[in-house]
């Protein structure tokens, strides 16, 4: 176990910095902005004090996506694309004193030496806390915010992903949406352990080619059920804990291989195809 994850107060502190250190505006938000063919959406990366059993045990806590969605059964970080009508004024609000934005030691700093991508981080902020209230009613003010990690893009779904880095309050209780089967916990110290990484072995069923792809994965055990962490919210995973522990998982090539599949409805929910395609065309 890193011997930093034994004390909360610490934990929080180390994260804060780090993230403050290596995460740069320039990082965060490369050619100073938004992509322009990209949708921006945000997620919120988050952290709880406790994994169950009353003692200070440090997770991350993550969505398992309904079969009523696109890509159902994955696991993944609360969040969804930028609404700017809503977004934007929610966004000064939470730039207010005693505010989740407000609060941030970093704020001021960047307001003075970045505005735009101030008013860019407060954005993005913004819709993760909206769309973390959305999916699982998280109380935007039973979340600190810690930072941000470097963004994912995803060609294949034609967005880019900014994770904002929340420490959710010991009040923090969750009500999940139809979107949400489950909400999942996992312990930074398995996080942290390389023999709970895997290959997993991709087949597309349904496919012209049925071909077979190997992705990384983090294997996820509890109460005999197993969940596979892959896919973004793996790599905004593995970003996380490289930037913060500098911790990195064994190379592909040396992992046991899990074999998996997935069909073309995984990939085409047609009521989330239609909001994507409204989404794209609004930031044309």
């Amino acid at each position: 176990m890193h011997p930093i994850i034994k004390d909360p107060w610490d934990l929080k502190n180390h994260i804060l910095k780090t993230l403050a250190e290596k995460g740069r505006p320039e990082i965060l938000f490369p050619e100073n902005g938004f992509e322009k063919k990209a949708i921006p959406s945000s997620v919120m990366f988050l952290l709880g004090q406790e994994c169950g059993g009353g003692r200070f045990d440090p997770c991350l806590v993550l969505n398992k996506r309904s079969q009523r969605v696109r890509q159902p059964g994955d696991l993944c970080c609360p969040g969804g694309g930028v609404e700017p009508c809503y977004d934007f004024y929610l966004s000064k609000i939470l730039s207010l004193p005693l505010l989740p934005s407000a609060r941030w030691p970093y704020w001021r700093q960047w307001r003075r030496r970045w505005p735009n991508r101030a008013r860019k981080l407060a954005l993005l902020l913004a819709t993760g806390l909206r769309e973390s209230y959305e999916e699982m009613r998280l109380n935007p003010f039973h979340v600190r915010f810690l930072g941000g990690l470097p963004p994912q893009r995803l060609i294949l779904f034609y967005r880019s992903i900014y994770p904002m880095v929340g420490w959710l309050s010991p009040k923090a209780r969750f009500i999940p949406n139809w979107e949400v089967e489950q909400i999942v916990r996992i312990p930074l110290r398995h996080l942290l352990d390389p023999s709970r990484y895997a290959s997993y072995r991709v087949t597309y069923v349904g496919q012209e080619d049925q071909r077979q792809d190997d992705f990384p994965c983090f294997v996820h055990t509890r109460d005999e059920r197993t969940e596979i962490l892959w896919g973004a919210t793996y790599r905004i995973t593995a970003a996380f804990l490289d930037i913060v522990f500098d911790f990195r998982p064994p190379p592909l090539h040396n992992l046991p291989v899990i074999a998996g599949s997935l069909r073309k409805a995984y990939f085409a929910n047609p009521r989330e195809r239609a909001l994507a395609e409204q989404a794209r065309d609004e930031f044309e």
